[in-house]
């Protein structure tokens, strides 16, 4: 499984876990809308040539 595909799949429990546990709903969207934008915030604090890297890395995963 892809790094990426390994985030989607972390995100997608942690939503179904807080919509099933008894939380308020406001508290159930934020909780999600964090676990989905970490990895974003994450990605937008690395400097441009962490960046560069991390494209070329990614480029030669998929071209396996």
């Amino acid at each position: 499984m892809s790094p990426l595909g390994k985030y989607y799949v972390g995100a997608a429990v942690v939503a179904v876990l807080v919509f099933i546990l008894p939380v308020p709903s406001l508290l159930a969207w934020l909780i999600t809308i964090g676990a989905l934008g970490a990895p974003v915030v994450a990605y937008f604090m690395l400097d441009e040539s962490q960046r560069a890297r991390l494209r070329r890395i990614r480029r030669r995963q998929i071209g396996r």
